[in-house]
């Protein structure tokens, strides 16, 4: 059975929503050009994946030539995502805090990375 998120449309769909967004929130704090940019870039964005063809790159990140493999690899890939912006938040802390700061506004991201990692593991321990 296919889920919402394995649409070919999903992604697209999800991208201009989010463009709109965010073309509201800069529109909103006083700088409209600025969302247009950003509305274009995501629209650009779901252009690719919109016109991808049958790249099986395109199809697996659309979500509709989703096989086991491809799982297998999006799960990786999103865990490589994790780690990398986990190391990008605790380095913007650290940062902050050596030159006299309190952590900047990032302090409150590692700590949830660090409870939401801990509750997936057990999650996942007990379910298995």
């Amino acid at each position: 059975m296919r889920t919402v998120c394995e649409s070919r449309w999903f992604l697209p769909v999800f991208a201009l929503a989010l463009g709109g967004i965010f073309f509201a929130a800069q529109t909103i704090g006083g700088h409209f050009s600025d969302g247009l940019v950003s509305l274009g870039i995501i629209l650009a964005f779901a252009a690719v994946f919109v016109f991808g063809g049958r790249s099986e790159t395109i199809r697996g990140l659309r979500g509709d030539g989703r096989e086991e493999r491809f799982r297998q690899i999006d799960v990786n890939a999103t865990a490589f995502a994790g780690v990398v912006v986990m190391l990008a938040v605790i380095g913007s802390v650290l940062v902050s805090l050596a030159q006299g700061d309190n952590g900047g506004p990032n302090a409150w991201l590692a700590p949830v990375a660090g409870f939401a990692y801990v509750a997936a593991i057990t999650a996942l321990r007990v379910r298995s």
